[in-house]
């Protein structure tokens, strides 16, 4: 069983419309918009204010363990993301992965080039 993620109502609604938008445009990764989907739709859905500071959300800065390798970056939009200033976006498939996590989760994501493990060791809003 997959671990509980939480989203806010606002990230919920402008996701989902930046899928719809995405798919119109036919962007590179259609199965990377169907793992966000199903995120969003597994998510609980909760008040911005009632988002616990260690939950993973949109502009969220995270320490994470890739693999055993640990990298710094915040999660945005797609018109914010920049690889330069480890600003990585929610439609890349560890963007999409991180999403709606806690502070100490660990869990196994699909990627190009295979299968990963994430743990999450810091989260900062």
């Amino acid at each position: 069983m997959s671990k509980q993620i939480y989203i806010t109502k606002a990230d919920k609604d402008k996701l989902l419309e930046l899928i719809d938008k995405a798919r119109d445009k036919e962007i590179r990764s259609l199965q990377n918009l169907k793992d966000l989907e199903a995120e969003i739709k597994r998510a609980e859905v909760i008040h911005y204010e009632d988002l616990p500071e260690n939950i993973i959300g949109m502009n969220s800065s995270v320490v994470l363990v890739v693999d055993g390798v640990e990298e710094e970056m915040t999660l945005v939009y797609p018109e914010e993301a920049d690889v330069r200033k480890n600003k990585i976006s929610v439609l890349s498939p560890i963007g999409t992965a991180i999403l709606g996590y806690s502070e100490g989760s660990t869990f196994e994501w699909k990627v190009p080039s295979g299968t990963v493990q994430i743990y999450v060791k810091k989260v900062n809003r």
